[in-house]
């Protein structure tokens, strides 16, 4: 099977637009929450997220999608198409032939989709009735097209697909793309995710299910504190992550300059509960140890994971405990974990391929992110959970851990790219 190099990055988060602006910003310690104002939030449990503040990170959708087209599509995709775009420009694809494009393909996909404009359409339908409907309703808010949307913009003629496994979709995106190119599907492939639903029916929803924060709403940066005792939920975030994948031998052929290496990718169901995880982890356990088993690696090679973490009461025990399971036998090596939900807030759909990609930015820069709020641990660790401050460290093999409602769950296994 072939080899898969990472070749290209692209990201939109609450920190910034593009990928350096959001690390440097990670890495500093800074965190995009802030209590919500654009809609009414006063009868809303939680009424605060990490969004995407446009005229703050320099954000426009109309620089990477015609200006007439704009409306004629949701949040998550202007995102999604944006992050592409500068993973496409990062890869140089631009320069390929149309005949090489027919190689290349896409797969990016959403938690949620259209959700706000499902919900603003209904009430068009029951006030004003279906003659006021739009005629691009329908596309505005289907999960592919984001794929379609990407594709169509730069030519790309290969494999076009998309994931919506709910906040593992970007990490199944990426392994899903990766696994297309190692069976000759495609030479290329640009995978990610996005997702933009700040609004108030996705609030009052995830509020209903109890998982979202609601006791730091005049604390709003204080909120995503995964692993602390004192954490009482997740904090919703908005934002995309695209990387660009190749195969070995065609990145190689055309010169390209080689980020990282995906060796492995770890899937499991829990078989469990709807959304919530099973006690004993087992279903992280062995989505981390297929990862390994696949790119031929003990979890003594691991040095850091970018886990889920995303600060609920029950999640964030299950999965570290699922980790010093993993490490049982590590002993001797410290293996640095943290939570980049801490500063992003829960990206839903879009976290897996953002997450990804800041691990894949400690492996560039030797550096682990932090995990802010991390003021009192809720259970003893081995592992180093980065409190507070990033950390500098030698990064060779990071895990990206993503897991989703309906008990799904993702590991990506990255590595330093050696030749």
């Amino acid at each position: 099977m072939q080899r898969v190099v990472v070749t290209g990055l692209g990201m939109v988060s609450p920190l910034g637009l593009g990928v350096e602006s959001s690390w440097e910003a990670l890495i500093a310690g800074k965190s995009g929450a802030r209590r919500l104002t654009g809609f009414n939030v006063d009868d809303l449990a939680c009424k605060i997220a990490f969004p995407v503040v446009d005229d703050e990170v320099g954000f426009k959708a109309s620089n990477y999608i015609p200006e007439k087209e704009v409306p004629r599509f949701e949040r998550f995709i202007h995102f999604g198409v944006a992050a592409a775009a500068e993973a496409v420009e990062m890869a140089q694809l631009g320069e390929l032939s149309n005949e090489d494009k027919e190689r290349i393909g896409v797969m990016m996909g959403s938690g949620i989709g259209g959700f706000g404009r499902i919900a603003a359409t209904m009430g068009i339908l029951e006030k004003r009735g279906p003659r006021r409907i739009s005629p691009f309703f329908v596309p505005a808010v289907l999960v592919n097209m984001l794929s379609g949307c990407v594709s169509i913009r730069h030519g790309f003629r290969g494999p076009n697909h998309a994931v919506a496994t709910a906040c593992a979709t970007g990490a199944h995106a990426i392994g899903d793309a990766a696994r297309l190119i190692m069976f000759g599907d495609a030479d290329v492939m640009v995978a990610g995710s996005a997702e933009s639903s700040i609004d108030r029916l996705a609030l009052a929803g995830f509020g209903a299910a109890r998982a979202l924060s609601t006791g730091f709403n005049d604390a709003p940066l204080s909120a995503s504190r995964p692993w602390d005792r004192d954490r009482d939920g997740f904090v919703m975030g908005e934002g995309a992550g695209a990387v660009v994948l190749e195969s070995l031998e065609y990145a190689r052929k055309r010169g390209a300059n080689i980020i990282a290496e995906v060796v492995g990718y770890g899937l499991s169901g829990d078989a469990h509960h709807i959304t919530a995880p099973s006690e004993d982890g087992n279903g992280a356990y062995r989505a981390m140890s297929s990862a390994l088993r696949q790119g031929c690696l003990d979890p003594s090679d691991l040095d850091y994971i970018n886990a889920h973490g995303t600060s609920t009461p029950r999640g964030d025990d299950i999965e570290l405990a699922a980790v010093d399971r993993l490490l049982e036998g590590a002993t001797g090596h410290q293996v640095s974990m943290s939570s980049t939900k801490s500063s992003i807030g829960h990206l839903l759909g879009g976290a897996g391929s953002v997450e990804a990609i800041f691990a894949i930015q400690s492996l560039r820069h030797q550096v682990v992110p932090p995990t802010l709020n991390l003021e009192n641990p809720s259970r003893e660790t081995s592992v180093d959970l980065v409190p507070l401050v990033s950390k500098e460290r030698r990064v060779k093999t990071v895990l990206s851990n993503s897991f989703g409602f309906g008990g799904t769950n993702a590991s990506l296994l990255l590595r330093a790219f050696e030749d």
